[in-house]
């Protein structure tokens, strides 16, 4: 995983994210995967940015969503490209559903667990807040135990 300095040419947000940060930056996140290590180190390469990082990518899927995840440092910005989406937060212990369409947006406040459910052949664009975000096996219908995502202040 590596930061790009000044890319010019195409890149594809489902395999390569951007990296938005401080001095109106954007650095695509070359060889991002969901490892743990990738997160690891994709933590502490934008540590600098604190709460002022944000990941920029697309996700494309279908069916239910199976983790639950929590951005404590800033909003997220979900973005229904194609398909239909379904965001559920979990707002005080009671399911807040918001349905999406294309075209349509929602936006996940600081600190408030959801989880994001496609239905049928769907593509969203997210753009998140990424210092401190955690992740949560979807075991029943609210999040549980912590597993996943480091905050820099965690990484090794």
């Amino acid at each position: 995983m590596r930061l790009v300095n000044h890319e010019r040419n195409a890149m594809d947000l489902r395999t390569t994210p951007v990296h938005l940060g401080l001095g109106s930056r954007a650095k695509p996140v070359e060889g991002f995967t969901w490892d743990p290590e990738v997160l690891q180190a994709y933590s502490a390469a934008v540590a600098a940015d604190g709460a002022e990082g944000w990941m920029v990518m697309i996700f494309d899927g279908d069916g239910l969503g199976d983790h639950w995840e929590n951005h404590p440092a800033g909003d997220e910005l979900v973005v229904c490209l194609s398909g239909s989406v379904t965001v559920t937060r979990d707002v005080d212990g009671v399911p807040d559903r918001v349905l999406l369409g294309p075209g349509e947006a929602t936006i996940n406040p600081a600190g408030v667990w959801h989880v994001v459910d496609m239905e049928g052949p769907t593509s969203i664009l997210a753009i998140t807040a990424t210092l401190g975000t955690d992740h949560r096996p979807r075991t029943d219908t609210r999040p549980t135990e912590r597993v996943g995502t480091l905050s820099p202040e965690e990484a090794p």
